[in-house]
């Protein structure tokens, strides 16, 4: 945990605190605090904790990122949370928009709670989606029309899954299903349903202790031009619950 070490060190310069100070407010001697600074022994898992909420950065970063290469004053901060999230704005408070590529979905798996990461992404300013902070998503596949394949749905960070209202799209980060945009309904305090605007693909459940992140919808951009001949987003569904129904009554016929 080098890192660890480098990153308390580099933190408590910032705040310009001593290491009696600092130990105080850990409620731990100073002489355990120098050990955790000098990369001597490693902190147990509730200290560890406790150092990240008395420095207000999340236990991800303080042990995976180099902090002193972060600037630490442009990341998201989240009332009554401890985490810092990779999410830029600059020095007016602007909100930047990045954009991740189709190419770079696996990766943001792994970087979406590495500040260089996400520093390292293309960004675009749309001032008119007011305040919040925002990024762009890639959609695949046809199971969210209007949106198109390749199309980005722009969402707003929200800080907590209490604030999932049913019946509305929002694009979420899961470890298991990776980035998916859905319409999502809430089942319980730990399930929600995730469902498709294409009737011929079903809904299912995940687990909210499966969810990484949620973006709210607030905006989309389309990357292909309409053309006068697509079908309509109601003669889609009409078509597919059709052929869904089709499917169905042969699968009956056959057994």
């Amino acid at each position: 945990m080098s890192l660890l070490s480098d990153n308390i060190r580099y933190l408590r310069s910032q705040r310009k605190e001593s290491q009696q100070y600092v130990s105080t407010q850990l409620n731990i001697t100073r002489g355990r605090y120098a050990k955790y600074e000098e990369g001597v022994s490693e902190p147990p898992v509730v200290l560890l904790s406790r150092i990240s909420h008395y420095f207000h950065v999340s236990v991800d970063l303080m042990i995976s990122v180099d902090l002193r290469k972060v600037p630490i004053g442009e990341l998201l901060k989240l009332e009554d949370n401890r985490i810092l999230l990779p999410i830029m704005v600059d020095a007016q408070h602007n909100n930047f928009i990045e954009i991740i590529p189709h190419k770079a979905q696996a990766g943001y798996l792994h970087g979406y709670s590495d500040p260089e990461f996400i520093e390292s992404l293309e960004q675009i300013s749309l001032p008119f989606l007011g305040s919040g902070k925002y990024r762009a998503f890639p959609i695949q596949g046809d199971s969210m029309p209007p949106h198109q394949n390749g199309a980005f749905v722009i969402g707003r960070y929200l800080e907590s899954l209490s604030e999932i209202k049913d019946g509305k799209t929002y694009v979420l980060v899961t470890q298991q299903e990776g980035i998916v945009y859905k319409r999502v309904y809430r089942l319980s305090a730990g399930q929600f349903e995730l469902h498709s605007d294409n009737s011929f693909y079903s809904p299912y459940i995940i687990q909210a202790s499966d969810i990484l992140e949620v973006w709210q919808y607030a905006s989309s951009i389309a990357t292909h031009e309409f053309e006068p001949q697509d079908l309509a987003q109601a003669d889609t569904k009409a078509m597919f619950q059709e052929i869904k129904q089709m499917i169905s009554s042969l699968n009956s016929k056959g057994k």
